[in-house]
């Protein structure tokens, strides 16, 4: 079972509480889009694999990593990327699962 705190730990801030408890929160979010795009392939007793794991956590660190999902600048830094769906590998690996029609 995939935590916030795993997400954590795959940005390397395995011991900040506060962004597994925020990643946490947004787990729910990417783990439904998942389980909705596969309509349910992949998931067992609402339980992603490993493989559909690994894309709910590289989801979930770009959610997390701008959770306002706005385009920002403050001084030389500026944050122009947010969630905007499925990256191309992640993708790849959500078709693995998904059942299409035929």
């Amino acid at each position: 079972m995939i935590e916030g705190k795993d997400v954590a730990e795959f940005l390397g801030q395995g011991d900040n509480e506060e962004l597994a408890a925020l990643a946490g929160e947004h787990l729910a979010i990417i783990i439904a889009m998942a389980r909705s795009y596969t309509r349910g392939g992949g998931f067992t007793a609402n339980e992603p694999n490993e493989e559909i794991t690994a894309v709910v956590t590289t989801a979930t660190a770009r959610l997390i990593a701008n959770p306002e999902q706005l385009r920002y600048s403050a001084g030389a830094v500026t944050v122009q990327d947010s969630f905007r769906g499925w990256t191309l590998a992640e993708t790849f690996v959500l078709n693995r699962y998904r059942r299409r029609a035929q």
